[in-house]
C-alpha cells in the first residue's frame, strides 16, 4: 500500500484508510465481533494503517472493537477518534465541545482504544456554543500532556478551520466527499491547501451507492442511517443510478469496478487526500484496497468529470436538522 502524508503535519498513513463505523453502528445491526476483529487485522496485514472510529459509534462499542483488534499492531497503525457529541442513554442528544467534556472524552477513549495517546483527535461537529479557539486550545493542552498527537476537525467551514488552526495546527479535515458530493472542492480545498491541512473524505463511495450494489428496490434495516436520508428515497435512488451506470462503463474499460474508479478518482484529486471507505466484508476490503493501484490518465479523469457533470444528483445529502451541523 502506498503512503501519503496528511498536509504539512508529517503524519504518514496508508493511501486508503478504513472507516470502522459500520462495523458497530449506522448501517444496520452490528457485525459479529470476531468477524470484525478478523477484518480489522486483515486490513493491517494488507497495508492499511489509518483506522477511523468515534465514541459516538455505538456509542462506545466501536472504539472498544477497534482497540481490541488493533492492540497487537499498535506501533504499525494510526487510530483516529472523535469528540463533540452529547451522549445520553445510548443516543446523541446534541453537541458538546466544552473543554471539560473534551477532556472527559479523551480519557475515556484512551481506555477503550487501549492506547497511551490518541493519534488523531477530531472535533466531530462544530459546536456553535463553544468558541473554536477554546476547543483548539483544549486539544493543544492535551497534545502538550502527551494524550493526543494530532488535532482534526470534521465538517467544519473554512473560516472556522482558520480560527482553530491559528491556535493549534489542524492536521486533517474529515468531511464527506465523493463523485456525488463535491462541495469541498470549492468550500474548503483552497483553505486546506494554503494551510497545509490533509483531507480525509468519509463516505467516498456515497454511503455504498457508488458501488452499484444498491438500487431503488434495495431494502434498508430500520437501524440503517440511510433510510432517513433524502438522497436514498426509492425515487432518488432510481434517478441517481445514472451516475453509477456512467462510472460502471468507465470501470469496465479499465478492468475495474465502479467502486474502484470512484476511489481512484478521489486519490487522483490531491496528494494529501486519504479516503476512508468502510465495509464489513472481506471481499469489499480487498476491492477497495485494489483502487489504490489503479492509475487514471488525464483523459480518464476528464471523462469521469464530464460524465459526472452531466448527471444531476437527486436529493439532499442530509435532512435539514443534520444539514445545519455541517459546514459551520
Amino acid at each position: 500500500m502506498q503512503k501519503r502524508t496528511l498536509g504539512k503535519s508529517g503524519l504518514e498513513v496508508s493511501a486508503l484508510g478504513l472507516g470502522c463505523m459500520s462495523m458497530s453502528f449506522g448501517y444496520g445491526p452490528a457485525g459479529d465481533k470476531k468477524e470484525m476483529i478478523s477484518l480489522l487485522r486483515s486490513a493491517v496485514e494488507r497495508g492499511v494503517t489509518l483506522f477511523d472510529t468515534a465514541e459516538a459509534y455505538g456509542p462506545f462499542t466501536n472504539e472498544e472493537l477497534v482497540g481490541e483488534a488493533l492492540a497487537p499492531f499498535r506501533d504499525r497503525v494510526v487510530i483516529a477518534t472523535k469528540f463533540g457529541f452529547k451522549l445520553e442513554a445510548g443516543k446523541q442528544t446534541g453537541l458538546d465541545s466544552r473543554p471539560s467534556h473534551i477532556r472527559e472524552v479523551a480519557e475515556a477513549s484512551l481506555k477503550r482504544l487501549k492506547v497511551e495517546a490518541i493519534d488523531l483527535f477530531y472535533q466531530h461537529r462544530v459546536d456553535p456554543d463553544v468558541p473554536i479557539e477554546d476547543v483548539a486550545g483544549t486539544v493543544k493542552d492535551l497534545i502538550r500532556e502527551g494524550k493526543v498527537k494530532h488535532f482534526g476537525m470534521s465538517e467544519a467551514g473554512a473560516k472556522t478551520i482558520r480560527r482553530a488552526h491559528a491556535v493549534q495546527p489542524v492536521t486533517a479535515l474529515q468531511s464527506e466527499y465523493s463523485l456525488w458530493w463535491r462541495e469541498p472542492e470549492t468550500a474548503t480545498f483552497p483553505t486546506l491547501e494554503e494551510l497545509g491541512i490533509g483531507f480525509v473524505p468519509f463516505s467516498p463511495l456515497g454511503r455504498g451507492f457508488l458501488t452499484g450494489k444498491l438500487d431503488d428496490s434495495t431494502p434498508f434495516d430500520s437501524t440503517d442511517f440511510r433510510s432517513g436520508l433524502p438522497r436514498f428515497t426509492p425515487e432518488n435512488r432510481k434517478a441517481n443510478r445514472a451516475l453509477v451506470d456512467r462510472m460502471a462503463e468507465i470501470a469496465s474499460r479499465k478492468q475495474a469496478t465502479a467502486a474502484q474508479i470512484a476511489l481512484a478518482w478521489i486519490l487522483a484529486q490531491k496528494p494529501w487526500i486519504v479516503p476512508i471507505p468502510g465495509t464489513t466484508k472481506r471481499h469489499r476490503l480487498e476491492e477497495n484496497i485494489g483502487a489504490a493501484s489503479i492509475e487514471l490518465s488525464s483523459d480518464d479523469l476528464r471523462e469521469i468529470d464530464t460524465a459526472s457533470s452531466q448527471v444531476t444528483v437527486h436529493g439532499d445529502r442530509y435532512p435539514e436538522h443534520l444539514a445545519k451541523m455541517s459546514g459551520r
